[in-house]
């Protein structure tokens, strides 16, 4: 299997090959992070990556595996969070410049419960400034792109996360 197949996998599947211990998450994780360095730089999709976090809880999970423990539905599955839910140690901008250095001490509901299905947070990805406009452009940098046309952004609040899944840099997104 290539990577690309891999990489445009849907999650489900993904998740039957890491329980039945044919798919490592430690290798996911890595391929998801290299298409992000291959791709991102002309999508803009994410933000802010959170590598060295997201390959510890990737190891996290991959041992757990190995044990046999029980492991949650998205258990080694990375996946990335819209810039407007708060995340523990990880920038956290809702689109603005007003918060761009903005690391939070708590995790939302919607990011404790996805880390709890032991989802692994690669990073956060592009909003509109409070996800108040219909594209997606904010003053931290370059709008996000749409995967199929560069030349479009890729839609209001959650196309930075819709544009991470399109583009086969992670597998499942929050948006």
């Amino acid at each position: 299997m290539t990577d690309s197949n891999l990489a445009f996998r849907p999650a489900f599947q993904l998740s039957a090959l890491i329980v039945s211990k044919q798919l490592s998450p430690v290798e996911l994780t890595e391929l998801y992070l290299q298409r992000i360095d291959e791709l991102d730089s002309q999508l803009n999709s994410y933000l802010t990556l959170d590598r060295d976090g997201a390959m510890k809880a990737a190891e996290e999970a991959e041992q757990a595996v190995i044990r046999g423990d029980d492991l949650g539905p998205l258990h080694g599955l990375p996946i990335s969070i819209k810039d407007l839910e708060l995340t523990k140690g990880i920038r956290t901008t809702s689109g603005s410049l007003a918060y761009k250095d903005r690391i939070p001490d708590e995790d939302t509901i919607v990011v404790e419960r996805v880390r709890a299905a032991g989802a692994i947070v690669l990073g956060k990805t592009n909003t509109s400034e409070f996800g108040h406009i219909g594209t997606n452009e904010n003053r931290l940098g370059d709008a996000c792109r749409n995967p199929w046309n560069i030349e479009y952004t890729s839609g209001a609040s959650s196309g930075g996360a819709a544009a991470s899944v399109a583009a086969g840099i992670t597998s499942i997104a929050q948006g």
